[in-house]
């Protein structure tokens, strides 16, 4: 099957699952909707932050937001079990590889979620912080504040999939494991501009702290591939 052949088949099987995500992610937003002013609190008691709004409306989408936010973190696993069955019948995936990358797609994901909620944030809040004086007293808008959590919250679970990702790709013989090997000097280059783009704050400790674990899931993407002997 060429490339584009199979690309086709993965969107034509994804499809069949709209409806299925449309209402988990309308259900699930409302539900968490009814409890959001409780997840408020748990996210501000953990970054020790008063928060503001300077609309009518701020308050009810920042809501909304965080109740979708919250909603897409608990359906990961069944967005991967979706992916993954997706990706099975063009890329000739077995009913074994389906269930182990999605264990692991999960299992990434909330990894990569958590380092960043009680790790990155609350560093990266302090940092930004404090830069504030006398004469600059910071006041945090819930809508930018919400935005800032869950974006970055979001997008660490994203980035931990990385041996997922490579794995996947040499299974399907997009890639192999040497050229993963070769590759090194320009995944850190990689990384270290992904983890400058995308953490918090622009200090070196902070990026260190999203591109040193990145790096290490690279290696330990490769070490996987030479233990399965792709």
């Amino acid at each position: 099957m060429k490339p584009y052949e199979r690309l086709l088949a993965f969107v034509h099987e994804i499809r069949r699952h709209f409806l299925l995500l449309g209402v988990l992610i309308i259900g699930g937003t409302i539900g968490f909707y009814t409890i959001s002013p409780h997840l408020f609190e748990i996210i501000q008691n953990h970054l020790d932050q008063p928060l503001v709004f300077y609309t009518v409306a701020e308050p009810f989408l920042a809501h909304v937001q965080l109740a979708l936010s919250v909603n897409l973190l608990v359906l990961v696993p069944i967005l991967a079990i979706i992916l993954w069955r997706s990706l099975a019948k063009p890329f000739q995936l077995s009913f074994k590889s389906q269930l182990n990358f999605t264990i692991f797609t999960c299992f990434l994901f909330y990894c990569g979620a958590s380092f960043c909620y009680y790790i990155t944030l609350p560093y990266g809040v302090d940092f930004l912080l404090s830069f504030g004086s006398e004469q600059l007293k910071p006041v945090i808008s819930v809508s930018k504040f919400v935005t800032f959590v869950t974006v970055f919250v979001l997008a660490f679970g994203l980035i931990f999939e990385l041996p997922i990702c490579m794995v996947f790709l040499a299974k399907t013989g997009v890639a192999s494991r040497q050229s993963f090997e070769k590759g090194r000097r320009y995944a850190l280059l990689v990384i270290s501009i992904v983890a400058a783009l995308l953490t918090p704050t622009p200090d070196i400790v902070n990026m260190l702290l999203m591109g040193g674990p990145l790096y290490l899931l690279y290696e330990f993407g490769i070490i996987i591939l030479k233990i399965l002997k792709i």
